[in-house]
């Protein structure tokens, strides 16, 4: 079993930018998002710091935290 590879850490006085890492939105059931590629839609479930479960209509998707493409209303 292999071991997650561990974030590096960025010293002040490199030349490199440091990653930044995006901060998930919370999300509640009922709230309205939308997306860049579905377009308006409603969270049905959410899985604790994984994913949001989302009702776009036409089809629902799953989409993975941080929710790079996808707002909260």
């Amino acid at each position: 079993m292999t071991k997650p590879a561990a974030l590096k850490r960025h010293l002040p006085t490199s030349p490199f930018k440091a990653q930044v890492i995006p901060v998930p939105e919370e999300l509640a059931v009922g709230d309205q998002v939308t997306h860049d590629v579905y377009g308006l839609g409603r969270v049905t479930g959410i899985e604790d710091g994984i994913a949001a479960l989302v009702d776009f209509g036409s089809t629902q998707e799953r989409i993975l935290s941080p929710y790079p493409k996808m707002t909260k209303l």
